[in-house]
């Protein structure tokens, strides 16, 4: 994968790209702004991003808005947020062009290089990737005219588990039950929402996440 590093703090940079490369990845280049990240993205048009929240010059949302501008003017561009905070004002805006391939996950929580990784790929495949916690913040942001109302407890802790980038057989494993229960669950998930054959099943699985976390 070719990958965008935007973090202001150099250690953790430079630890990024060190990772990275260990697993094979080609980081075509390390910003420390928002600016210099737009212009990052749309120079390589990279497979994905791994992105700061809190860069300069203030040091509050800066990496968020800027992922959001680089999508606009590179429409799709995979985006990974890594930060120690939870902001979901943005985050909104990184889900709203219903196009997948998002994930914002907490640093302190990130304690498996291998699950950090398969995240990243997930996201460069188009997938989504969240912290629960990431997602329970979201939640609180709930509308009334909540489009998920028709779904079932069960399907909603499957969506959710869904939201957090695991698969069938994790689901399976999480929720001690087969894995042909979950694709039921998920089947009943995408009728429910409207979710058709025709636009292909890792296509459906993201417009549920997205839905789930825009609701």
């Amino acid at each position: 994968m070719r990958v965008v590093v935007a973090d202001d703090a150099v250690l953790i940079r430079e630890g990024l790209v060190r990772l990275l490369e260990e697993f094979g990845c080609e980081v075509v280049e390390t910003v420390g702004t928002g600016e210099d990240l737009v212009k990052a993205v749309v120079a390589h048009r990279p497979d994905v991003s791994v992105v700061d929240v809190r860069m300069p010059p203030t040091f509050t949302d800066e990496g968020l808005r800027a992922a959001v501008e680089a999508r606009e003017k590179a429409p799709g561009a995979p985006v990974l947020i890594l930060s120690q905070y939870v902001e979901v004002s943005y985050a909104d805006d990184l889900l709203a062009d219903a196009r997948g391939a998002v994930g914002y996950l907490l640093k302190d929580r990130v304690v498996d290089v291998e699950e950090f990784m398969d995240g990243l790929r997930r996201v460069a495949a188009g997938g989504t990737v969240f912290d629960p916690q990431v997602v329970a913040q979201l939640m609180v942001r709930r509308r009334r005219d909540d489009p998920l109302a028709s779904l079932t407890p069960r399907e909603r802790e499957v969506l959710s588990l869904m939201a957090e980038g695991r698969s069938n057989p994790a689901i399976a494993r999480r929720l001690v039950v087969t894995e042909g229960a979950v694709e039921k669950h998920i089947r009943g998930i995408f009728t429910k929402l409207g979710l058709h054959a025709e636009d292909g099943d890792q296509h459906r699985r993201v417009l549920a996440v997205l839905a789930y976390l825009r609701s």
